[in-house]
């Protein structure tokens, strides 16, 4: 009785699931093992990360034994780890998702970097125009940097829109912004002098070959760009000689080689292209920043 006990007390500490939890996402073909592991452990278990080293040989209540188990299928199912949290970082804070946004990836921090070479002066009562808002993280992140500012993000997704607002008011900086519900600009009836937007660019016919977690838990909306991958462009950029002041500035992210084509398609709608494009942390273009013709 008393080996079995040992063998039970293995089984239900924080250390022996969370090898029992690599162990398993390893044979599923997760990339990210450990951390994944790691994370969603944590997260049952209501501590940071950092916590399980010193609570490895505690054991682990039945509850939080349970949320673990349950967060594990997910991961093993092919869900992203910020799904099964229902939440993901971005510019260095925490954003809630809902079904119908995007995960946040780190390559659109480029746009606010971009945004903030552009108009380097924080302080400045800047108006901020975010389209396709989808969770609110690019206008959310430019109205933390330039407190002066007002921003507006226009999403046709009722349910998006509803997640940007939760997400502006948990950072404390709703009165200093409107989520309006609209296709693009269509909504959209002053200027600005900071237009960002990471439009759907993926083709049509590439949205098949998308890594899993994308392809099945992303919004198809929120990806898909047309046959070309640049119906959203063409929308956008015939838009934006009205939405801009006379020296405000758009940055649309890229997808890949995307460049030439989205550029072509400012010059064509009498825009500057302010280029070469901003690249991420990778290397990859991902920040094209336009303005007004003069």
């Amino acid at each position: 009785m008393a080996a079995r006990r040992r063998a039970d007390e293995r089984v239900f500490t924080a250390g022996s699931l969370y090898r029992g939890a690599v162990a398993t996402l390893r044979e599923a073909g997760v990339e990210n093992a450990a951390l994944d592991a790691r994370v969603l452990l944590a997260r049952a278990l209501g501590v940071e990360g950092g916590e399980l080293i010193a609570i490895s040989e505690k054991a682990v209540p039945d509850d939080a034994r349970l949320r673990f188990r349950k967060a594990l299928k997910r991961r093993v199912n092919g869900e992203p780890v910020a799904r099964i949290l229902g939440t993901k970082e971005f510019w260095s804070r925490e954003f809630l998702l809902s079904p119908a946004t995007l995960v946040p990836r780190p390559e659109t921090e480029t746009l606010v970097e971009a945004a903030l070479e552009a108009k380097p002066n924080k302080g400045a009562p800047l108006r901020i125009l975010d389209l396709g808002t989808g969770s609110g993280i690019l206008l959310a992140a430019l109205l933390l940097e330039y407190p002066k500012a007002f921003g507006v993000g226009a999403e046709r997704d009722v349910e998006a829109a509803r997640t940007a607002r939760s997400n502006l008011a948990v950072l404390g900086i709703a009165h200093r912004a409107r989520i309006v519900c609209g296709d693009w600009a269509s909504a959209i009836g002053m200027q600005f002098d900071i237009v960002v937007s990471n439009p759907p660019y993926i083709p049509s016919g590439d949205i098949a070959g998308l890594a899993r977690e994308v392809r099945e838990h992303d919004p198809p909306r929120a990806l898909d760009g047309g046959a070309d991958g640049l119906e959203s462009y063409r929308a956008i950029v015939a838009e934006l000689s009205r939405l801009l002041t006379p020296d405000g500035v758009a940055i649309l992210e890229l997808g890949a080689g995307q460049e030439p084509a989205v550029a072509n398609l400012a010059r064509h709608a009498q825009l500057n292209v302010n280029g070469p494009a901003r690249c991420d942390l990778s290397g990859h273009p991902r920040a094209l920043v336009l303005a007004k013709s003069s």
